[in-house]
């Protein structure tokens, strides 16, 4: 019966070990739910979630990502190559000049938290987000945007320190690929992206997941995979505290999004990874040398999380 429902779904932020760990909860979600993601009422993708529902809305499936990052020789070309790009472990010295300072300016305001008003100080990232663009412009094959309208993706607006969830019916028109390096576009390590005069950073800025976006669409059910949050917390030893302290304020924003979510009538299916995960990936979720370890334990892990995030789902 829940897969009659109307379902959305949302995946969040996590850089190249959370684009790993996502395809493998997508994976168990599909099993457990018996349930084609493809089909969602609507899409919707943060930094690394970008990747993965730009790929989904252009028709391809998550057993095709899974394909493509188990390095299968069947794998679709296209996602083969896209998974062996990749921008460095580390970001490359920023260039002077501070491209988020409306992002401060706004929290000096009370319109954004502190948290991303301090990312306003971050200097311009000098990385290139050409393998972005180019896998959008593919995915895309001619067009500006996906096969499927359904498809969303969330940057933030530097001067205003607002999401803009391109490809939804009030966002700026933009090609599929400047919306990915957008979403993507790390303070510090990416420089913003300009798309109809204005320029974007990564939506993970302001929110993990932005899943609070498909409040008003009225669904019965939606899937939130979020890679930079985890309930309860982990241990953490040396630099991975670092990436907990983030790691909790951005669990908090989701709780404060599913929340919305349930008060508007609308079910959530919340996956996260736990301890053992966060374990082999470490506290640099760029670290591409790990996506092989952390795809084997996510894959291992993933059935069990999904299962309790459906149990759950149903007595809240």
């Amino acid at each position: 019966m829940r897969g009659r429902q109307r379902r959305g779904l949302v995946v969040g932020c996590g850089g190249t070990l959370g684009f790993a760990w996502a395809v493998a909860a997508l994976a168990a979600v599909e099993e457990q739910l018996d349930w084609d993601a493809r089909t969602a009422e609507v899409l919707v993708g943060t930094s690394a979630g970008a990747e993965v529902v730009s790929a989904l809305g252009s028709g391809r499936s998550v057993s095709d990502l899974l394909a493509a990052l188990l390095g299968r020789s069947d794998a679709d070309p296209l996602l083969l190559r896209h998974v062996g790009a990749h921008p460095g472990a580390l970001p490359p010295v920023p260039w002077p000049g501070l491209p988020g300072a409306g992002l401060t300016a706004a929290a000096a305001r009370g319109r954004v938290p502190l948290g991303p008003g301090l990312l306003g100080f971050l200097p311009r990232g000098r990385g290139d987000a050409g393998w972005l663009r180019g896998f959008g412009a593919a995915l895309a094959d001619g067009h500006t945007w996906l096969a499927s309208s359904c498809t969303w993706l969330v940057a933030t607006e530097t001067r205003s320190g607002r999401r803009i969830a391109f490809g939804s019916p009030d966002a700026p028109v933009a090609d599929i690929g400047s919306a990915m390096a957008a979403s993507w576009a790390i303070p510090g390590w990416f420089p913003p992206v300009r798309v109809d005069r204005r320029s974007y950073l990564d939506g993970g800025v302001l929110s993990p997941t932005s899943a609070d976006l498909v409040a008003p669409l009225g669904l019965d059910e939606v899937v939130i995979v979020a890679p930079m949050a985890t309930s309860g917390g982990a241990p953490a030893t040396g630099l991975s505290r670092l990436e907990r302290v983030l790691r909790r304020w951005m669990t908090r924003t989701l709780d404060a999004e599913e929340h919305l979510l349930q008060a508007a009538g609308t079910r959530v299916v919340r996956i996260e990874p736990g301890a053992e995960e966060l374990a082999v990936m470490g506290f640099n979720f760029m670290d591409v040398a790990r996506r092989p370890a952390a795809l084997d334990v996510s894959l291992r892990t993933a059935p069990n999380r999904v299962k309790r995030a459906i149990d759950r789902s149903t007595t809240t």
